[in-house]
């Protein structure tokens, strides 16, 4: 595990687990702490990162468990609860919000009135011109592409402690994309905020501190960049966790089971 200077924020995962109503167990014992400045949790789809980031944001209750942030047992709380104390989460899906204009939702994101500047900043670090969007309606007039990066530039308007976000590349385009990389770049150099990113992007890999694997609901390893992301790229895990870049794979984090 690496603990870096400035990453204040410290999540704990005490053997969580997770089953759906139907019985069927979907994380299975996972314990690990996340207290470096960026984390990218990764693995084959359908291996638990998802659920994991719900459970970590409070969309989901574990079935068996705990979640501790900064020491303190947040795990009955609600996602409401969560994002008093710092924890921002964006949907892999976007939730759109008839009758709220772009304006309005990063407003309430940033608990304040946000002048032209840093309107045209937030909606700039996603690849989004202010002019044409901040009085747009939050409805599905947008693209899935458009809501995508709207959603994350109302976690960028938090300004969070922890903030986790959920393949932040889907639907994405590349010049997008890329800037989007640089923004969370500069997220862990100018704060002192953490970074929770599930991702399959090896360009959003090879600027994590640490990375972590999981598969069927377990970590399968973990560790910083330099130990993990060249075993990826020779495709190690490839029975489970396919080579970066491929069309199944998915990549991220810093646990160990």
């Amino acid at each position: 595990m690496l603990t870096l200077k400035g990453a204040v924020q410290l999540l704990e995962l005490q053997d969580l687990v997770w089953k759906i109503p139907d019985g069927e167990s979907i994380i299975n014992g996972i314990s690990c702490k996340l207290d470096s400045r960026l984390t990218v949790i990764t693995g084959p789809n359908g291996g638990g990162k998802t659920s994991l980031a719900k459970l970590i944001a409070g969309v989901e209750k574990p079935t068996g468990g705990k979640i501790l942030l900064d020491g303190e047992d947040i795990t009955d709380m609600d996602v409401t609860g969560r994002a008093k104390l710092g924890i921002a989460y964006a949907f892999q899906q976007p939730v759109r919000f008839k009758g709220l204009t772009v304006r309005d939702l990063l407003e309430l994101a940033a608990g304040k009135k946000l002048g032209h500047d840093e309107l045209c900043g937030l909606l700039g670090k996603v690849g989004l011109c202010a002019e044409e969007y901040i009085d747009r309606e939050m409805s599905a007039a947008l693209s899935g592409g458009e809501a995508k990066r709207i959603e994350i530039a109302t976690v960028l308007a938090r300004n969070a402690k922890l903030s986790v976000f959920d393949e932040p590349e889907a639907g994405i385009d590349l010049w997008s994309f890329a800037r989007l990389v640089e923004t969370f770049e500069e997220i862990r150099s100018s704060t002192s905020g953490s970074l929770v990113i599930i991702s399959h992007q090896e360009r959003i890999l090879s600027i994590a501190d640490e990375i972590v694997v999981v598969a069927n609901g377990k970590v399968r390893t973990s560790g910083t960049r330099d130990e993990i992301l060249p075993a990826l790229l020779k495709g190690e895990f490839s029975r489970r966790c396919p080579v970066p870049g491929t069309s199944d794979n998915t990549t991220g984090g810093s646990c160990h089971e």
